[in-house]
């Protein structure tokens, strides 16, 4: 059954979609259909909404929440958002209205111990988010890359301050054991993080944890990929949402927005120069409110950035 998920800037992601009746819009990272539903309820019945989600047990969910509510006009489809063009092309669809993308990891995976997405439990090294298409996991990352790699996994993903001896304690320690679970992870984490560093506030497992599920479901790639597949698939007044939850992710989405809707005036293009067919929706990052930071802690790192094709 569906676990207890709060969507992140739900009215807002929603408000920035300015979703039609009859429109065609597409939830990139379905999860457990926070925003989905939402879009669901402002459709009519010419509108139609897909939902992609590369979690078999999110898909399932999804369908039995949405068949009890009585929705027919949606489609969902268990496949990585790279996909999106196949998932299109299979719909015989050109062009939609609205892509929404809701980055991260949804609370029922942090939340399952068997996923290994989170420092909280003792389990598996894993962190995979398709399970059945995904042959690579945080075990193996951890257990068969270099030093060179693991360091820069860590320092790239995760922005941590101690990449190099991290994996330099990770290398020594597979040696005698190899390591298994997160718990196993924690502690060598903890055995080379400063005194000082333990003391504050925060888990100093976290960007570490970051940057191996990022490692593992190869997701900044996938994101810098697919944005600009997307570009090629939205109509005149359609809009691309994304929230994201990490400095990395949001750089990706800024620099691809930035570049779709600002005429870099250069001594290359000034003879040609043209107005962009993308415009911003919001010059400034969208975050979340005080009030939802209270009921949602999540929240707290998420931020919202929006595009609109213009002609």
């Amino acid at each position: 059954m569906i676990q207890k998920h709060i969507s992140v800037l739900k009215e807002e992601a929603i408000n920035s979609l300015n979703i039609k009746e009859n429109g065609i819009y597409v939830d990139m990272t379905l999860g457990r259909a926070g925003h989905f539903l939402e879009i669901l309820k402002k459709l009519n019945n010419t509108g139609l909404a897909i939902g992609i989600d590369q979690d078999s047990e999110a898909i399932n969910d999804c369908k039995e929440l949405l068949d009890s509510k009585k929705f027919k006009n949606f489609k969902l489809f268990k496949t990585n958002f790279c996909n999106i063009e196949k998932v299109l092309s299979e719909l015989n669809i050109q062009k939609v209205d609205g892509f929404l993308f809701d980055l991260g990891v949804s609370s029922p995976q942090f939340d399952e111990e068997d996923r290994g997405f989170s420092y909280r439990y003792d389990s598996r090294l894993d962190m995979r988010m398709d399970k059945e298409e995904n042959n690579l996991t945080a075990y193996d990352v951890v257990n068969n890359y270099s030093l060179i790699d693991l360091t820069k996994i860590f320092k790239e993903y995760g922005e941590y301050k101690y990449s190099y001896s991290l994996a330099k304690e990770i290398v020594r320690q597979r040696k005698l054991k190899e390591i298994e679970t997160t718990k196993e992870l924690v502690d060598i984490i903890k055995s080379i993080t400063p005194k000082k560093e333990l003391e504050k506030k925060g888990h100093p497992a976290k960007q570490v944890f970051q940057a191996l599920r990022i490692e593992v479901n190869k997701e900044l790639d996938v994101l810098k990929d697919t944005l600009n597949l997307t570009l090629n698939h939205i109509n005149i007044g359609g809009r691309i949402v994304v929230i994201t939850f990490n400095s990395l992710e949001d750089r990706i989405v800024k620099n691809i927005f930035n570049s779709k809707s600002k005429v870099i005036n250069n001594r290359y293009d000034l003879l040609n120069l043209e107005n962009p067919d993308f415009s911003l929706v919001n010059k400034k990052v969208i975050v979340a409110s005080s009030e939802e930071l209270e009921n949602n802690l999540r929240a707290k790192s998420a931020k919202l950035r929006a595009i609109e094709r213009i002609k």
